[in-house]
C-alpha cells in the first residue's frame, strides 16, 4: 500500500477521542522506506525482463507479464505516497499548509486505493492463469495470448482506477485519518449510506481477490501433485510450474498475512460496528499493509529456479548428502532427452527401409 503508516503510532488510550498517538518522527524514516520499496521493485523488474527474453514459451509469457505488471504497480505505489508521506512528514503533518487547496488528500486516498485494489487483483489473475495453464494447458495456449494478457491487465488497472475513483465522484469522500499521516476513505462517524457502502465494496472486492487466489492456487498445487504422482509432465515443464506456483503461493500468504487484518478492519467499520478498538486495530494493520509492496519484489528475487538450486545444494552439503537429488534429475531429464532422440532416429531409419528396397 505504501509508507505511510509504517511510521505511524496507535494509542492504547481507551479513550474514544484519543484513539491515536500523536508522536513525531523524522522525515528519514520514510525516504529510508521509499528507497528500499523502489531499489527491490527495479531489482525484480530486471529479473523479470530477463526471464522474459530468455524463456519466450508462449504458456510463460502471459504470467511473466502479469507479474511485471504487479511489479511496476507496486514500484510506482512506492514513488506516488512515498513522496506524498515525505512531504507530509517534513512540513509537520501541518494540512493546512500542505494541502492548501484541497486536492492532495483525494489524490493520496485514490493512489491508496488504486495500488492497493490493483496488487490484490493482479493476484488473483496471475493465480487463475496459473490454474489454467496447469489444469488447461490446451485451452490456455489457444487462448491466452500475450494480447489478451495485455487487456486483462490493463482492464484490472482501470477496475480498480474506477473504484478509487468513486469518491472524487462524491461516492464517499478521502479524509486525513486521525494520525495526520495519511488520507483514505472515510472512517469516522459514519453513517450507513454511501460512507459504509465504499468501505463495504472496498473490503469485499479485496477479500474476495484473496479467496480466488487461495482456491487457484490450491487446484493447481492440488494438480501439480497428481501429475507428478502419474508422471504426465515432462521434467522441465514441470520445475517451471512448480517455481511459478511457489512464488503465487507466497505472494497470497504476504498478502493475506498484509492486507487480511486491514480487509477486515475495513469491512468492520463499514458494518458500523466500529469500536474504538476497531479504529486503533486499524491504524495498526494499515503499517502491515505497508509491507506488502516491499515483501513482493524479493518473492521474484529470492524464489526463482536458479535460487532454489543453489539453496537446495547448500541444504544438502550442509546435511551431509552427498547424492543431490537435483543433479540425479536434471541427467534423467538429459538421459530422457537421448533417448527419445533416439527413438526418433530409428523410427526414421524403420521407415526409409521400405524405401531402399523398392529402388533395389
Amino acid at each position: 500500500m505504501l509508507h505511510i503508516d509504517i511510521i505511524a503510532n496507535a494509542s492504547t488510550s481507551n479513550t474514544t477521542n484519543n484513539t491515536c498517538a500523536d508522536e513525531s518522527r523524522s522525515v528519514h524514516i520514510p525516504i529510508i522506506f521509499m528507497t528500499i520499496g523502489v531499489l527491490s521493485n527495479g531489482v525484480a523488474l530486471v529479473i523479470l525482463v530477463k526471464a522474459y527474453k530468455r524463456f519466450r514459451q508462449k504458456w510463460r509469457a502471459s504470467f511473466l507479464l502479469f507479474a511485471s505488471g504487479l511489479v511496476c504497480t507496486d514500484c510506482l505505489g512506492h514513488i506516488i505516497t512515498g513522496s506524498i508521506t515525505i512531504r507530509v512528514y517534513a512540513m509537520n503533518k501541518n494540512w493546512a499548509r500542505i494541502d492548501s487547496s484541497g486536492h492532495l488528500c483525494p489524490f493520496l486516498g485514490t493512489s491508496m486505493v488504486f495500488f492497493g485494489l490493483s496488487a490484490l487483483f493482479l493476484g488473483s489473475v496471475m493465480a487463475i492463469e496459473r490454474c489454467l495453464g496447469i489444469t488447461q494447458p490446451l485451452f490456455h495456449s489457444a487462448k491466452v495470448t500475450s494480447r489478451r494478457a495485455m487487456f486483462i491487465l490493463g482492464g484490472t488497472w482501470l477496475f480498480a482506477l474506477v473504484i478509487a475513483l468513486l469518491p472524487v465522484l462524491h461516492f464517499g469522500k478521502y479524509t486525513v485519518q486521525c494520525t495526520q499521516t495519511w488520507c483514505f476513505l472515510n472512517t469516522k462517524d459514519i453513517k450507513f449510506g454511501v460512507d459504509s457502502g465504499i468501505l463495504l465494496l472496498f473490503s469485499s472486492l479485496g477479500l474476495t481477490a484473496l479467496s480466488i487466489s487461495f482456491l487457484c492456487n490450491t487446484i493447481s498445487g492440488m494438480a501439480l501433485m497428481r501429475s507428478h504422482i502419474k508422471n504426465k509432465l515432462n521434467r522441465q515443464g514441470k520445475s517451471h510450474h512448480v517455481e511459478m506456483l511457489v512464488q503465487l503461493m507466497t505472494i497470497m500468504l504476504v498478502s493475506c498475512v498484509c492486507w487480511g487484518p486491514f480487509l477486515v478492519s475495513v469491512a468492520t467499520i463499514g458494518s458500523l460496528n466500529a469500536s474504538p478498538e476497531a479504529i486503533t486495530s486499524l491504524l495498526f494493520s494499515v503499517r502491515m499493509a505497508a509491507w506488502n509492496q516491499i515483501l513482493d519484489p524479493w518473492i521474484y528475487i529470492l524464489l526463482r529456479k536458479s535460487v532454489l538450486k543453489k539453496i537446495w545444494k547448500i541444504t544438502n552439503m550442509c546435511i551431509g548428502r552427498q547424492n543431490i537429488r537435483l543433479h540425479n534429475w536434471n541427467c534423467s531429464s538429459l538421459q530422457s532427452t537421448i533417448k527419445s532422440a533416439a527413438m526418433e532416429s530409428s523410427l526414421t531409419a524403420v521407415k526409409r527401409q521400405p524405401e531402399i528396397s523398392r529402388i533395389n
